[in-house]
């Protein structure tokens, strides 16, 4: 049975006809797939589930909608970047109509189940997408994040959501929800393949560019800030939490609790302000110009036929209001390198959330609804169980473009390293670094790297044309030197970071130290520390222990 095959039968036996809107035919996808793995690329073979308000040529886009359907001629560019590393779509995903909650119910489609628990929501709106790769249906599935639909239903179904900076992917094609702060995510079971995913579609054009100070990783021992009361969370989700905090200090996280009131107040402005006129904008004249049998969700019709009423005044003043917030939310962040929350504070039932749909929903969106809203990035991430048998997720979130931090810290979270974080093959401006003595690893220079975002990428080792000679500075350091005759390879370290801290560097280099090429074994050139000319004269030549540590030891 080929592996098309097997995921057709697990779907056909799962009894979860709620998942999919659209089911491409069986044929069509094996032979994408074997198209896909014979053409190659970095996700080749990779089976990819769409939620349905994202744009997929040839297939139906709902929004969870029937009535509201039509067929694109091309894929978004989301889509299009995946498919063109291989990857194969099975299909589109049901979601919470016009991405309009975190519930999962919220559909003509049918209500999406948990994936281990069905009388329990899946979340949402995302939330057959996120289903779909906990039951094995897809390698990973995109999503949408404008309030936390790509973090709470990767929460609850104990999974990985990588919700990206803002802008870092395009949203053309998709269909909007707020425009102003919809994000395109994906889902996956793994954070090494959420990474690959998300760096393959935040490649292309964004509607963001990346400043040139980015930063690629987080410090030895980060500090992380915590909420001080845990508003909204039951005794055993307290301590589920409780546990995860004591598994951020096992990774070697300080945490440092501070209050969440102003991150609270911005998540209710949301959808209880102004700012929920922008869903009107997007649909809103197709809701109130429906026929009476348009299959609307009654709850979804309700909340944007409300946003009419918000004048741009209003609209303005509870957006200075975010701003303010932000600010002050930011300056608790100050000295910290990420915040860490509950994905979501509970996990209700399905018939708990007909009995009242917009005050569960409304809960759900504690810990989420300010991010976008703060121009923040965010991980979701799995982080155990409640005695319940609910997947309990914690969601990792630092400031725009901290991407490559909060993926760092997740990475030591799961303890699962990773070889990169998604930013630096996803179109953030980086560069590399040798360093061969104070700056290695365990140095006394290694905080100059680490405080600039640096990431450790492993040891090198020079071509055989360099000698090594021990200098007379404070701290010490060795001074690496290209030489026609008599060279031997020079153990080094290799560190990826931002062109600004390069610039950094370079600016502040005292004498004799000098930043240029050197070539490693490889055959490659990158930019690395050696020393002027003159230096070798006044230093000592340890060149036979080829490397900095084996020369002090």
């Amino acid at each position: 049975m080929t592996r098309i095959a097997d995921i057709y039968r697990t779907i056909a036996d799962s009894g979860r006809d709620e998942v999919f809107i659209h089911l491409r035919p069986q044929d069509e996808v094996e032979n994408d797939h074997r198209a896909a793995l014979a053409g190659g690329g970095p996700l080749a073979g990779f089976v990819l589930a769409v939620k349905d308000n994202v744009d997929v040529a040839g297939l139906p886009t709902t929004a969870g909608c029937p009535d509201f359907s039509y067929i694109p001629d091309a894929d978004a560019p989301a889509v299009a970047a995946l498919k063109t590393a291989g990857v194969v779509v099975i299909g589109k995903t049901n979601l919470d109509q016009f991405a309009t909650g975190l519930v999962g119910t919220r559909s003509p489609y049918g209500a999406v189940r948990d994936s281990r628990r069905p009388d329990h929501i899946s979340g949402g709106s995302s939330s057959g997408s996120a289903v779909a790769v906990a039951l094995g249906f897809a390698d990973i599935a995109i999503g949408t994040d404008t309030a936390g639909s790509g973090r709470v239903p990767a929460g609850l179904q104990g999974i990985v959501g990588i919700k990206p900076t803002v802008g870092v992917v395009t949203t053309e094609g998709v269909v909007p929800a707020c425009a102003s702060y919809d994000c395109v995510t994906i889902f996956a079971a793994d954070l090494a393949t959420a990474q690959s995913a998300m760096a393959v579609m935040s490649a292309g054009a964004p509607q963001r560019h990346w400043p040139t100070d980015v930063a690629f990783a987080a410090p030895v021992a980060p500090r992380i800030a915590i909420p001080d009361v845990l508003s909204g969370l039951d005794d055993e989700w307290q301590a589920a939490f409780a546990s995860a905090v004591r598994q951020a200090h096992e990774a070697g996280f300080e945490t440092v609790p501070i209050p969440m009131n102003g991150f609270f107040a911005a998540a209710d402005l949301l959808y209880n302000g102004a700012l929920v006129a922008e869903r009107w904008d997007a649909v809103g004249e197709f809701v109130r110009d429906a026929d009476p049998d348009t299959r609307l969700d009654p709850t979804v019709a309700a909340i944007i036929t409300a946003a009419e009423r918000h004048s741009a005044v209003d609209l303005l003043r509870d957006r200075r209001r975010v701003e303010e917030l932000r600010r002050q939310a930011l300056t608790l962040l100050e000295g910290c390198h990420a915040l860490m929350v509950p994905t979501a504070p509970e996990h209700p039932r399905i018939d708990e959330v007909a009995t009242d749909p917009v005050a569960v929903n409304s809960r759900m969106g504690r810990y989420t609804n300010f991010c976008n809203l703060f121009d923040m990035c965010a991980i979701a991430i799995p982080a155990g169980t409640v005695s319940d048998g609910a997947q309990f997720g914690i969601t990792l979130l630092a400031p725009g473009f901290h991407d490559g931090v909060i993926a760092d810290l997740a990475a030591r979270f799961l303890d699962t390293p990773s070889a990169e974080t998604w930013p630096e093959t996803g179109g953030a401006p980086c560069t590399e670094l040798a360093v061969f003595g104070a700056h290695l690893r365990g140095q006394p220079l290694e905080h100059q790297l680490t405080a600039r975002g640096a990431r450790w990428a492993g040891p090198i080792t020079t071509a055989p044309h360099y000698r090594l000679y021990a200098l007379d500075t404070v701290p010490p350091k060795p001074g690496l030197t290209r030489v026609a005759d008599g060279g031997v390879p020079i153990v080094g370290e290799r560190w990826v970071l931002s062109p600004a801290a390069l610039g950094e560097f370079l600016a502040e280099l005292p004498a004799p130290m000098l930043l240029g090429k050197v070539e490693l074994d490889d055959g490659r050139w990158i930019t690395g520390f050696g020393c002027d000319h003159v230096a070798p004269a006044q230093g000592r030549d340890i060149t036979e222990y080829r490397g900095w540590l084996a020369a002090m030891a």
